[in-house]
């Protein structure tokens, strides 16, 4: 069984996910929140997050980048009627950003678009590295960035942090089909953990900030801007 959360201050809105989401192949336990703050005071963990902007207390985006600080995994579909909202929700990687109004068979087939995303991520392949104390296997979306240091690369990941011996450009390219850029000689980044760029760093989710060369800014900011379009 899934477990959806609808996040709205308009109780009507809420009636038609709700019923939306009762129409869906699959069963699916629903939770309704009147605005962020309410979602913010439970702990549990959803599949998938409907979640207005505009709400009194604490607003969607707000609410979002509260919950992304624990979880990654949540799909969040937004939807309000407020487009410009769209490029400073790319900071909470929602998984999708619907203008309102919206059709109950668009909202039932981004379930099934959304459900099909989780399937993929459980089955995402761990990648072996050979580090300084060992082999070691991490998940590509487990990966912050890579420093290079010294002849040697630094590993920032959820685990903590690791050395490899090597090239950065070798592990760029092998990182490329996960998602990974490079914005500076030295550096190789997860693009789905980046949550802001501020002048010439860029700020990762987990509060590291990583330099932009002003060479590669132009193209590091295109990559960015791509993945992150792609996934809405």
């Amino acid at each position: 069984m899934y477990r959806i959360a609808i996040c709205d201050d308009d109780i009507r809105m809420r009636r038609f996910l709700r019923r939306a989401v009762e129409e869906y192949e699959a069963v699916c336990e629903v939770d309704e929140f009147a605005d962020g703050m309410e979602l913010l005071l439970q702990d549990t963990q959803y599949d998938i997050l409907f979640l207005d902007i505009d709400m009194p207390r604490i607003n969607g985006i707000e609410a979002a980048r509260r919950i992304r600080q624990t979880d990654r995994r949540v799909k969040i579909i937004y939807v309000t009627g407020y487009q410009d909202y769209m490029s400073r929700s790319f900071a909470v990687h929602p998984f999708s950003f619907l203008i309102k109004p919206v059709s109950q068979e668009e909202i039932i087939r981004q379930i099934g678009e959304a459900l099909l995303y989780s399937k993929e991520e459980e089955q995402e392949k761990l990648l072996r590295f050979q580090t300084m104390e060992g082999v070691e296997e991490f998940l590509p979306s487990d990966i912050y960035y890579l420093e290079y240091q010294s002849r040697k690369l630094r590993f920032v990941t959820k685990q903590g942090e690791c050395m490899v011996r090597g090239k950065i450009s070798e592990y760029m390219e092998r990182l490329a089909q996960y998602g990974f850029a490079s914005p500076h000689k030295s550096f190789v980044v997860n693009l789905w953990h980046v949550k802001a760029i501020r002048g010439y760093d860029i700020v990762m989710m987990n509060g590291d900030r990583i330099p932009l060369s002003q060479k590669r800014s132009v193209q590091f900011r295109g990559e960015l801007g791509k993945y992150q379009a792609d996934r809405l």
